[in-house]
């Protein structure tokens, strides 16, 4: 048995939640979600209503359940144990993401619960790195439909399309086109594993109820002549629409969802670099949303970078970063360190000074100003061309090094090593999702520096040991970020989130990392205390909303405690029949 299921099992046997059968399930003291005649196997085939084995003896002969159950009975500790122990034996990460994706069809409660209880141990399978591959292979495994497809044919229809979702109520939608998933490209409607992903994570580590959230797929083609040729693709097989059609459709979901759903929190997930900046700054100021990869990816960054800078004793001002890769993530992390650095009393071109990008041609420069996008063209320094990364470091002389590129083992150990003996404390920051994208493992970053380096990473990567000395690398998921600002929406009333919030999302991250944390080689909170670090970053948000006249629920007396009391609880519901 894995060192893992091990530690989770351990977990479980202490759980006081939910730790006796159900007492009677009446119909008359149902769950509010439970319709009162729902009888025998429609309780069963609803995973919000199935609860298993744990319906007690009464509420099996209230509820039409007698003989459609094993005859014993058993509690959340007990069904939590069988689940942990069926995953322990399954080899295959994949694997396990399809058997956790199964539970969650038919048992959403327990399959919330072992995530919240083992989120450290299960994040992995039910999103990165698993996603990715679970993603590109989406159609081949493909079991029942999850999420909303809205495609380029329903064009006018949309509306239409959306009342045919179940919810009346919603509080946020994650919605993606498919052409930008992870690290990995053009995957089509097969990255609807994404805005699902998301929203599990909303759900775990922020409590946002899994009924109200909703993921969507815009399908207007691929670009992969692989999908297009694949039999089982489950979109549109023929090339993307842009253009006037491309853009009449996102205006239809958009208006389409802020109609049915007012207020709706809508996060824009894995859209192309062109379409990603284009379509935030068409809609930020009108409607209630952000865009993850830009503004979420740009916010764990600020936060590990000041996380850094504590523990380098220096301020933001005196750092200067590199980033190896030009496109959304880069320049939104850029950009909130720029707008960082001027609140702290620089001026917008000494702080945009302090940033340099190299992409696919080298240096980012102003020579090269009528080939740029328009989101590099801020970056654009006056300097000599620099063909490579490796020169760059060597010229420059950062003082932190981000990559967001999807190059696998772009930091070299000569690009390391010249971090290295530039700095005292090198800051390094190896983002790209999955895995197999990451610019160095932490194990490479720490041993070629003798454990000096200031390390994050996009994905997980186990503890490393260098003379003697154990490090227990942070990930700089976005999931510390997003599930927090999304909880503040729903808890405040927050109808424009703006990049001040997500600003205030670093700093109150950044302060929850200990010095304990610290000295164990992590610039962020354990992922196991994601939940109150999510709470905690949901308080500071909201405050910040009131404060500035942008909330529209009255503001409680108890703030963290109103919020914590609004978070969705991953437990069976037991009637009161007094």
């Amino acid at each position: 048995m894995s060192a893992w299921t091990t530690a989770a099992l351990r977990t479980a046997s202490r759980r006081t939640l939910s730790v006796r059968p159900l007492t009677p399930f009446l119909p008359g003291a149902m769950n509010r979600n439970m319709a009162s005649n729902n009888k025998g196997y429609d309780i069963l085939r609803d995973p919000e209503t199935n609860y298993g084995m744990a319906f007690d003896a009464e509420s099996r002969k209230a509820l039409g359940l007698r003989g459609l159950l094993p005859p014993r009975m058993c509690t959340m500790t007990d069904q939590k144990r069988r689940i942990l122990g069926q995953l322990s034996r399954i080899p295959n990460p994949l694997d396990k993401y399809m058997s956790l994706m199964a539970l969650q069809e038919r048992n959403m409660t327990l399959f919330y619960s072992i995530i919240i209880d083992n989120v450290y141990e299960m994040m992995p399978f039910i999103y990165t790195p698993t996603v990715g591959e679970a993603c590109q292979k989406y159609g081949h495994i493909f079991q029942r439909p999850r999420g909303l497809y809205i495609s380029i044919e329903d064009a006018g229809e949309v509306r239409e399309i959306l009342d045919n979702w179940p919810a009346d109520e919603v509080h946020v939608a994650v919605v993606t086109d498919g052409e930008r998933i992870l690290g990995l490209g053009d995957l089509g409607t097969y990255g609807m594993g994404i805005p699902v992903g998301k929203l599990n994570l909303y759900t775990a580590c922020a409590g946002i109820h899994p009924n109200k959230t909703l993921p969507i797929c815009i399908d207007v083609g691929t670009n992969s002549p692989d999908l297009i040729n694949d039999p089982f693709y489950t979109g549109i097989p023929k090339p993307r629409v842009r253009g006037e059609k491309y853009d009449a459709l996102v205006d239809e979901v958009i208006t389409a969802l802020n109609e049915r759903y007012p207020g709706i929190l809508i996060q824009f997930e894995d859209f192309g670099n062109t379409n990603a900046f284009r379509l935030l700054e068409k809609y930020r100021n009108t409607v209630c949303t952000f865009n993850d990869d830009i503004q979420g990816t740009a916010s764990v960054a600020l936060a590990g970078i000041m996380g850094a800078v504590k523990v380098k004793g220096t301020q933001l001002k005196d750092e200067t970063f590199l980033f190896l890769g030009a496109g959304e993530a880069g320049t939104g992390i850029a950009d909130l360190i720029v707008d960082q650095m001027i609140e702290e009393g620089m001026s917008e071109p000494e702080a945009r000074s302090k940033c340099w990008f190299v992409d696919s041609k080298g240096l980012v420069v102003k020579s090269r100003l009528d080939k740029l996008q328009h989101h590099k063209i801020p970056y654009a320094h006056d300097h000599a061309p620099i063909g490579s990364l490796k020169e760059a470091v060597e010229i420059l002389k950062p003082t932190g090094l981000v990559g967001v590129s999807t190059q696998g083992g772009a930091f070299t150990k000569q690009i390391v090593d010249t971090m290295s003996a530039n700095n005292e404390r090198p800051i390094i920051m190896a983002l790209s999702n999955p895995t197999s994208c990451a610019e160095c493992t932490a194990e490479e970053a720490f041993t070629w520096t003798d454990g000096k380096v200031l390390f994050a990473s996009g994905s997980p990567f186990a503890p490393v040991e260098v003379k003697g000395r154990t490090y227990y690398p942070g990930q700089g998921n976005n999931t510390y970020i997003f599930p927090g600002v999304g909880l503040a929406v729903v808890a405040a009333g927050i109808r424009r989130v703006t990049d001040d919030m997500f600003r205030t999302a670093s700093r109150s991250l950044a302060d929850q990392v200990t010095r304990e944390d610290m000295g164990k080689g992590a610039l962020f909170p354990p992922l196991k205390h994601i939940r109150d670090v999510s709470a905690i970053i949901a308080h500071d948000v909201a405050l910040h909303a009131w404060e500035t006249g942008a909330a529209t629920k009255p503001k409680p007396d108890e703030v963290l405690a109103a919020i914590k009391e609004c978070m969705y609880d991953a437990s069976y519901q037991i009637p009161d029949n007094s």
